[in-house]
């Protein structure tokens, strides 16, 4: 037999094989677990759910279908039987019909019980309602009716949506009953006059060991050896695929299934570690008392992400209320690919701090890729959209000279905390004004902590694989350490390149401007400074140039390009604090405006 020959038997046994060994075990698979229909268009039925007339061991306890006729059947003890419409495995999520037609969606909805199932609104959407019942016939916005089948005697029934006030409710109205109740919608807010009208109850369950399999698109099924799961690609549509005889051909699908599998193992591997590794992270983190949340409450909360009050690179920030009442800000994280480390650093790093500076993390959520961290809610907003006034079309400065200063030195009061005030030095690695929130009397408070390094006070360096935070704010040694080592001073660095901010009431960089020396505004601002000539800012009250110029001069000692020339915080607050003249110019902080800019 000659070399070529042989090596083309081989690469084809190898082929075949390969082939073979796949398609028995998906064969086996489904074998072990067949899934069933009770029509050609009902849904598919597979672990965990199980029909009636199949074995105990094809489902989990609780998950038992029937068929009646060509439709699925589920039973709830309390509320009787339900059509089966779609099963979703991927989200675990089941969508029902009620077999017994009420004629009226609402009170059929009202009545759902899910008690004594498997069942677990996990995955539920709700709306809050409020029943009334009115002596006379009433007309207003809000308030949605009669519902003729909810007729209570000779009074009338009517619905109304939580987000009415009650202040518009008749005198010849009363509310005899409040809640929430299951609706359709898959992620979307249904108004209350759908609610009047939709038959289909969605509901969720309990993952029983195949989220990450489902996730991974393939199907999970019982190992009866181990009495846990076992995970496996769908069988293919087609078992009889031609075999071409060839090298190429044998050699590329091989190689193709090789390459598949293993990044299917690595992709599994790799999500696998990543929940372990948060799960352990959260159980060490029990004792710092933020409130761990489920999803159902986050979407409760946020009325299902109704009103979203701000967008970042990595999470959405939507506004919502505790169940007290007390407003939240609810920050959902979407860079949900990633290994969790910013979620962790964000729960790890504002779970220790405790100071009036410092936006309070009340608590958070972790289901699988759903992310969310709860905060108390900033009514003021962030810093930035107050301090550039030209990008708000103003005409003014929104905030008076006296009120920046008192921001600056509560900024300035957050970040000496942070550097000093814990048991572990906290670097922030993200001051800008994006991140330093208002509340209602617009004292400031430092956010977003997905980026911050904890480390030993008396550690005066630190280790950093690359730099972090944001262009335009991100000191020169995290580009280069010709500049010098990386310490607690990079936060400094931002902080004063927030403060010129705030003093220019634009962004440091800005090439819209039409005097040419003006458009990098540190290196402006130091040449007027050191040349003794006025700043030229907006200032209306006697008192707001010296304002001015002392934050001026805070900032340029703060922003020098060599961290050994920075002043700590302590120091930034004392100036802050203290009388202009007691300050001194320092030193030209950098090189050049393009060396500068080139950097950021």
């Amino acid at each position: 037999m000659s070399p070529q020959l042989s090596i083309i038997l081989f690469l084809l046994s190898t082929y075949i094989g390969a082939r073979t060994l796949a398609n028995d075990t998906a064969e086996s698979f489904f074998k072990l677990c067949p899934p069933a229909r009770c029509s050609k268009k009902g849904p598919n039925i597979r672990y965990p759910f199980r029909l009636n007339t199949q074995p105990a061991f094809y489902g989990g306890e609780g998950f038992e279908l029937s068929c009646s006729g060509d439709s699925a059947v589920f039973h709830l003890p309390f509320s009787g039987d339900f059509y089966v419409k779609q099963i979703s495995y991927f989200e675990r999520r089941i969508f029902l019909l009620e077999v017994q037609d009420k004629n009226c969606p609402l009170q059929s909805l009202m009545s759902f019980n899910r008690s004594g199932s498997m069942l677990e609104g996990s995955n539920t959407s709700f709306d809050d309602f409020s029943i009334l019942k009115c002596t006379s016939r009433v007309a207003i916005d809000g308030i949605i009716g009669p519902i003729d089948c909810l007729r209570h005697d000779s009074d009338f029934v009517y619905v109304m949506d939580s987000a009415t006030s009650m202040d518009k409710l008749p005198v010849s109205c009363s509310t005899y009953r409040n809640g929430s109740i299951a609706v359709t919608g898959r992620g979307v807010l249904l108004p209350i006059e759908r609610l009047l009208r939709t038959e289909e109850i969605e509901d969720g369950w309990s993952d029983v060991g195949c989220f990450g399999c489902e996730r991974s698109r393939n199907y999970c099924g019982l190992n009866r050896t181990s009495n846990g799961t076992i995970c496996s690609s769908p069988r293919p549509q087609n078992f009889r695929i031609p075999i071409i005889i060839g090298t190429s051909v044998g050699g590329t699908i091989l190689l193709a299934l090789v390459v598949f599998y293993i990044y299917r193992l690595r992709r599994s591997d790799n999500e696998k570690e990543t929940r372990i590794k948060i799960e352990e992270f959260l159980a060490n983190y029990k004792m710092l008392n933020p409130t761990r949340y489920n999803f159902t409450d986050i979407k409760k909360m946020t009325r299902r992400f109704k009103d979203k009050i701000g967008q970042g690179g990595y999470a959405s920030v939507y506004r919502g209320k505790l169940p007290n009442g007390v407003p939240i800000a609810v920050k959902m994280l979407e860079n949900s690919e990633g290994n969790g480390e910013e979620f962790m650093n964000e729960v790890a790093t504002i779970s220790r701090i405790h100071h009036f500076n410092v936006v309070h993390l009340l608590g958070f959520c972790y289901e699988g890729t759903r992310r969310a961290l709860v905060y108390e809610f900033m009514p003021n907003g962030s810093l930035e959209r107050f301090i550039f006034s030209q990008e708000a079309n103003l005409s003014r400065r929104p905030l008076s000279w006296e009120k920046l200063e008192k921001i600056a030195i509560g900024i300035a009061h957050g970040i000496e905390y942070l550097h000093q005030g814990c048991n572990q030095r906290i670097l922030h690695f993200d001051i800008k004004p994006h991140n330093i929130l208002l509340d209602h009397n617009f004292q400031p408070k430092i956010s977003d902590f997905g980026l911050a390094k904890l480390c030993l006070k008396d550690q005066s360096v630190i280790s950093m694989t690359a730099a972090r935070g944001t262009a335009g704010y991100i000191a020169p040694e995290l580009f280069s350490r010709n500049f010098g080592e990386v310490s607690y001073k990079s936060d400094v660095y931002s902080f004063g390149m927030l403060l010129l901010e705030m003093v220019g009431g634009r962004k440091n960089i800005d090439v819209s401007v039409e005097n040419q020396s003006q458009i990098y505004f540190p290196e402006w601002i130091y040449d007027r400074m050191s040349q003794g000539k006025e700043l030229g800012l907006q200032v209306e009250m006697d008192g707001d140039e010296e304002i001015a110029k002392k934050l001026a001069i805070v900032a340029l000692w703060c922003i020098q390009w060599s961290p050994a020339g920075r002043p700590t915080m302590t120091m930034v607050v004392q100036m802050l604090e203290g009388e202009l003249e007691n300050l001194e110019i320092p030193q030209k902080p950098f090189v050049s405006s393009d060396v500068e800019m080139g950097s950021t």
